[in-house]
């Protein structure tokens, strides 16, 4: 407890001084490639399916749903990893393991080892997110730390605005590319930070990871998500698809008895205590289930109904990811005049009206049609999905800030999850192709609304 008191003063900064460039850039390098990842594969998404004939709409969901399921389960366990071995290590090995699975994506002979290469693909994403933000704290001098994870929050902000772009310009030419573009980055990254990142030091007081924890999250999930994108082929009332949803939900269940009794549970049972953080995670997860349906609705849409390039497909969608950046920063004030549930709320019902526009107005072609309500759900994005964030993130105590922010986007991505596997079971439903977009938006319109209570429930932050 002593010895980091008993440093010169200078001994501890001058050198992330000096550091804090490189390391961003290595760092950034690492987080941006699997941020893109997701937004890319999404506009990529039809081509994958005409490469492999026979593939249904139910299982290519599975290239984005393992992805996000994986990622999700893994990464508050990931943290405790970089906590326990170094930031500096785990992030290399998840960088190392992102770029092999790339190539193993690109080259995948068939949609179900395309699954498994992502499976192994959101491992090394998981690992390598938590320890970046480690590694970025390590380097920086204290008085420059708020400005250094402003700079690693808005990397996530550009890759969603970028994605979109990105996956069509790769996928014009073959939906592989979105995924070998990965391997230069990785490989530059990789030699990169052997020289460059800092070696903080490893916790070895911490308590090892629940991996039974992040294994029931993952097979909960994954089964409620399977028994929702096959309940148009088993029905819903069928054994298989009841079944599956139940098996999810007991698994689920089983997860919160391990959490109360683990020493270093997936889901700390002490951060769902806090008056913010339970409501900001619950409207937080809702809002990611509208956000996924709406993303998916929009690629498909563009290319199955319009029959658009993945090019084209990338640039309409664009928009709307591009005013997310300017709001999240914009809006601070707004959320500290305001409070967070009533911007978050608000969010929510731009994020809906433009939702409903699409439902009215998406026959009109894409300038009338599209592009409003895209407009409409990136303002939505843009004020609520920070404002939750941070609403969740400020209640948790300092020293389990990393814990926080990894449940808080563990929460966002099962929600993704359940958006997809939502939209893909409505779709599924109807023959004609307008009442099943139709129904699809009605169910993200309700999704966003559920996430619009739920945000009335977040307690304005009190003034220190």
């Amino acid at each position: 407890m002593s010895s980091p008191t008993t440093r010169p003063a200078g001994a501890a900064t001058a050198a992330p001084k000096a550091r804090l460039g490189p390391v961003f850039a290595v760092v950034a390098a690492g987080v941006a490639m699997s941020n893109l990842d997701m937004f890319i594969v999404n506009v990529a998404l039809p081509q994958i399916g005409e490469q492999y004939a026979g593939a249904s709409l139910s299982e290519l969901s599975w290239v984005l749903n393992a992805y996000a399921v994986v990622f999700a389960a893994l990464m508050v366990p990931a943290g405790g990893f970089a906590d326990r071995t170094g930031a500096r290590r785990a992030y290399l090995l998840g960088l190392a393991v992102f770029t092999a699975a790339s190539v193993a994506c690109a080259v995948a002979p068939g949609v179900w080892t395309l699954v498994a290469a992502r499976v192994v693909q959101a491992a090394g994403a998981a690992t390598l997110i938590p320890s970046s933000l480690g590694l970025l704290l390590a380097a920086a001098p204290p008085e420059r730390r708020l400005a250094a994870v402003r700079g690693w929050t808005a990397i996530s902000g550009l890759a969603a605005a970028l994605g979109p772009v990105a996956g069509g310009l790769l996928a014009q030419s073959d939906w592989r590319w979105a995924f070998l573009v990965n391997v230069p980055i990785g490989v530059a990254a990789l030699a990169a930070g052997l020289s460059l990142l800092p070696r903080p030091p490893a916790r070895t007081d911490r308590s090892r990871p629940d991996l039974l924890g992040a294994a029931l999250l993952t097979a909960g999930v994954a089964a409620i998500a399977l028994g929702v994108v096959k309940s148009e082929d088993w029905g819903w009332t069928s054994p298989r698809a009841a079944g599956s949803i139940a098996v999810g939900a007991v698994l689920l269940a089983l997860l919160a008895w391990q959490s109360a009794r683990h020493p270093s549970p997936l889901v700390p049972p002490a951060l769902l205590r806090l008056p913010a953080f339970s409501p900001a995670t619950a409207a937080n997860i809702l809002f990611a289930v509208a956000f996924g349906a709406m993303l998916l609705s929009a690629v498909l849409w563009c290319q199955q109904v319009w029959q658009w390039s993945a090019l084209r497909t990338g640039l309409a969608i664009a928009p709307g990811p591009l005013m997310v950046p300017g709001l999240a920063v914009g809006a601070a004030p707004l959320a500290r005049r305001l409070g967070a549930g009533p911007l978050s709320f608000l969010g929510c019902a731009v994020f809906a009206a433009g939702i409903g526009w699409w439902m009215w107005r998406m026959e009109d072609g894409y300038a009338a049609g599209m592009l409003p309500g895209m407009l409409l759900t990136g303002v939505g994005v843009g004020l609520t999905l920070p404002t939750l964030i941070g609403a969740a993130v400020s209640a948790v105590p300092p020293q389990n800030f990393s814990t926080g922010s990894a449940v808080v986007t563990m929460a966002r991505q099962v929600g993704t999850v359940l958006g997809v596997a939502m939209l893909v079971a409505v779709l599924g439903a109807r023959d004609d192709v307008r009442s099943a977009f139709d129904a699809g938006w009605l169910a993200t319109v309700i999704a966003a609304a559920a996430a619009a209570s739920a945000c009335l429930a977040v307690p304005r932050a009190r003034r220190s």
